[in-house]
């Protein structure tokens, strides 16, 4: 099966499904290449007017793969860079709703943090890893959490990877509603619709707009973030050792 399914494509609405269930949709290089390369493809197509990201039961994306990061290091952290999934939901034109089905690890909240607003299933769990995975954000972490909740909520999350359920995530502003797990698809579907109802060049604009907005507070951030990551690879020897204490510990939000 492909990583990444096309799984709706009408009325202007196209539904993009992150397809590795039995690793949690984590990012192994061939997910990453399909991610990026299905957003560019969605952008260039002119009947497409918005796009619904979502994952396969039971997550949505549990970020690096970190089997591959822990057994391939350097060149793993290269490949996923070089074609950036998590960087090209941000950068793409056409507005981009994140359906979040279940956990949204590291990662995989990067990307969710890439899209323009997220709809979130009663089961949704939300971490940032970075901590105890040994590997800093270069995905715009730093920048984008604090813009959706705030300076001390973005802190607490990536400084304790605490994980924040559905309805923590609603009050404190990361999505903007919960709905019944059998109901997130349809639901972003549907405001996805009202999106492509508009005007497409307008639309586009005033996403445009935001993003100018929003980067002319936050340029210097993602340098930063970009710029200390490349500067400071992780420690190989550790990783192993963290993929291992990460995995017991959030089992049960994986599950």
């Amino acid at each position: 099966m492909p990583d990444v399914l096309l799984t709706r494509d009408d009325n202007g609405v196209r539904v993009l499904t992150l397809n590795r269930p039995a690793a949690r949709n984590s990012l192994s290089r061939e997910l990453n290449g399909a991610l990026s390369h299905a957003l560019g493809v969605a952008d260039a197509d002119p009947s497409v007017r918005a796009i619904v990201l979502t994952g396969s039961d039971p997550a949505f994306c549990a970020g690096l793969d970190l089997k591959a990061l822990a057994s391939e290091g350097a060149s793993y952290l290269d490949d996923i860079r070089s074609d950036h999934a998590i960087r090209r939901v941000s950068e793409i034109t056409t507005p981009v709703i994140g359906a979040i089905n279940g956990a949204t690890f590291t990662g995989g909240l990067e990307i969710a943090l890439g899209c323009d607003f997220l709809i979130a299933s009663e089961r949704a769990v939300f971490a940032d890893t970075h901590g105890r995975v040994g590997v800093l954000p270069n995905g715009g972490m730093t920048a984008r959490l604090p813009d959706r909740v705030g300076t001390a909520w973005a802190r607490r999350i990536s400084l304790t990877s605490e994980v924040v359920d559905a309805a923590l995530a609603l009050r404190i502003g990361l999505v903007t509603e919960v709905v019944a797990h059998e109901d997130l698809l349809a639901r972003a579907v549907a405001v996805a619709a009202q999106i492509a109802d508009g005007d497409r060049t307008t639309i586009r604009l005033l996403k445009q707009m935001y993003v100018a907005g929003w980067e002319a507070t936050a340029g210097n951030a993602l340098e930063t973030e970009a710029a200390l990551a490349d500067a400071t690879p992780p420690s190989w020897d550790d990783l192993e050792a963290n993929r291992r204490q990460i995995i017991s510990r959030n089992r049960s939000q994986l599950a």
